[in-house]
């Protein structure tokens, strides 16, 4: 079991103090992750002693590149239990999902064919399938969300027919932390012969993730929400998927060879990495996933898992504050969203931000989930590797001094 009092000496950010004097407190990780020092030093040492482009030159600072741009693929392939030779390097889980609406979705889908999403799925996994059914005669069907912040499972098997040819389902919420029984979906929807896309955005950085063990077909991740730079991500597909799909992007480096009027294609997942890729980041991104490795997944786990419980017991002392989504910490991540009487999410935000402490106030892409909840937005505090009790002590105080400053202005 790791010390996150420890592993905080890591991040360089995490010394600064706030304009008001107080040391900064990063709770809003679902959003993006603070760096190591490991993952920042792997980026300017790509750039100091590496910096070439891949795959194409024959000289030594090309064949270096490579190696550590391959390197870092086979690494995360690692992390996710997956094969190497599936994973799309991307710039975001929301690039990598519309490549799987565009490339897969564009030439797949047809009239009366229908892409099952859940209600509380990120705009990022709802808007390509709303663009994708327009063009193709597709059907969106909602698998909606209980009031406890679960998905409704007992509607699955209802939902699920002989149309369905994908279902689309976040690891994780980024609202509620609610942790969804992937493999359970991936049992149903395969029998009815449709797919299973993962948006691993939220879950990879957070829990221990093997995509056979899922039965996934596709997987989304993006680096910067697992201590890696931002503009880094992935696809992973199953290759035989990424075989038969068409290019996403043309240009260099997904070509084999081009006539004037048509070409082949490389083989996957160079197929789908047209032109100069982002190499630093995707080497960074190695890196992150070398970090958390070396933490071991399961402490991520044990240590979100107490300290969302930690944070929950003590929010739930604060009166008119409610919690969405589950609140036993075993089945939710360390996302905590939350409404505060007579306090808007914004006005709460910003009172924070005051005390040096970060969270995150709006819909948070996830505007139908709102509605669901019957809130316009959230107040949402976010816990990763590097949090502690003591941070979460300081949002409890924080919280009480906005309400009760907002208390004087209602009276």
């Amino acid at each position: 079991m790791f010390d996150a009092k420890i592993v905080r000496k890591d991040f360089p950010i995490l010394e600064r103090t706030a304009p008001g004097g107080n040391q900064l407190v990063w709770l809003d990780n679902a959003s993006t992750t603070q760096k190591p020092r490991a993952v920042i030093d792997s980026l300017v040492q790509y750039y100091e002693q590496h910096n070439s482009n891949v795959h194409r030159g024959v000289y030594f600072l090309a064949e270096e590149a490579t190696e550590l741009y391959e390197g870092a693929r086979t690494r995360i392939a690692q992390f996710i239990g997956a094969d190497p030779t599936g994973l799309v390097f991307t710039k975001s889980t929301t690039e990598a999902i519309n490549l799987v609406a565009y490339a897969w979705g564009l030439y797949t889908l047809q009239e009366g064919d229908e892409i099952l999403v859940t209600e509380m799925e990120h705009h990022s996994d709802l808007i390509p399938w709303q663009l994708i059914a327009k063009k193709t005669g597709a059907t969106l069907v909602k698998l909606p969300v209980t009031d406890d912040g679960f998905l409704a499972m007992d509607q699955l098997p209802s939902l699920l027919t002989d149309k369905t040819k994908l279902v689309c389902v976040t690891q994780m919420s980024n609202v509620l932390g609610t942790i969804n029984p992937i493999r359970e979906i991936a049992d149903a929807a395969h029998a009815v012969g449709a797919l299973v896309l993962v948006d691993g955005a939220q879950g990879v950085p957070h829990l221990v993730t093997n995509v056979a063990e899922m039965d996934a077909d596709f997987l989304a991740l993006s680096g910067h929400k697992m201590l890696g730079p931002t503009g880094s991500g992935g696809l992973w597909a199953r290759p035989e998927l990424l075989d038969a799909m068409e290019p996403f992007h043309g240009g260099g480096e997904m070509i084999r060879e081009v006539w004037f009027d048509r070409a082949t294609y490389n083989v996957v997942p160079y197929k789908f990495e047209a032109g100069t890729p982002n190499i630093g980041p995707s080497i960074a991104l190695g890196a992150a996933a070398d970090y958390l490795t070396n933490l071991g997944m399961e402490n991520v786990r044990t240590h979100e898992i107490e300290i969302a419980r930690y944070a929950i017991a003590e929010m739930q002392k604060i009166e008119g504050l409610t919690i969405h989504g589950p609140t036993d910490a075993e089945y939710r991540g360390g996302v905590v969203s939350f409404w505060v009487d007579e306090v808007h999410p914004h006005d709460l935000a910003t009172i924070l931000d005051t005390e040096g402490i970060a969270i995150r106030a709006g819909h948070h892409c996830a505007q139908p989930l709102m509605r669901r909840l019957g809130v316009p937005a959230t107040a949402r505090a976010s816990f990763y590797v590097y949090n502690t009790t003591e941070e979460v002590d300081a949002l409890v105080k924080a919280i009480d001094i906005a309400k009760q400053r907002f208390a004087g202005a209602w009276a």
